[in-house]
């Protein structure tokens, strides 16, 4: 029964604290032409951005945006981690990105729209995501 806080957020739904610092840590690199990573699972969506020799420059996710729980998973969320990530971006003077795909979350695609709203380019979109062959090897049947 501890002492109840008002946490005030304004409409976008995102942390203007974790924002703000977020940008902050945007890279004083010049480059032109990057890379985007899109990690997308059911729970969380991953986006790093690098140069076209795969050094990581910045990166973002929707927990690092304050976002908790199954909200983390959300198109919403991916959506803002999108648009912080081409700030970012835009800060370095990145202008064309090529991007790789990862994952069967429900932020893929969100992810990348938000990003190109921005006004950044994109060169070409890969799908990566794994895919086993064979999978484990299945349970012994039950003895009973």
């Amino acid at each position: 029964m501890g002492k109840k806080r008002i946490i005030k957020k304004n409409d976008s739904g995102v942390d203007q604290g974790l924002r703000a610092r977020s940008l902050a840590k945007a890279g004083k690199k010049r480059v032109d032409a990057g890379v985007l990573h899109v990690h997308s699972t059911f729970n969380n969506t991953q986006l790093l951005l690098s140069d076209r020799d795969g050094n990581a420059l910045a990166w973002s996710s929707s927990g690092a945006l304050g976002f908790k729980g199954a909200k983390k998973g959300t198109p919403f969320a991916a959506a803002k981690v999108g648009e912080l990530l081409a700030e970012k971006a835009e800060i370095m003077g990145m202008k064309e990105v090529d991007v790789i795909i990862r994952g069967i979350g429900s932020g893929r695609e969100s992810a990348v729209r938000a990003f190109t709203s921005k006004g950044l380019s994109i060169g070409s979109i890969k799908d990566a995501t794994p895919v086993p062959h064979n999978g484990p090897r299945p349970k012994k049947p039950r003895r009973v």
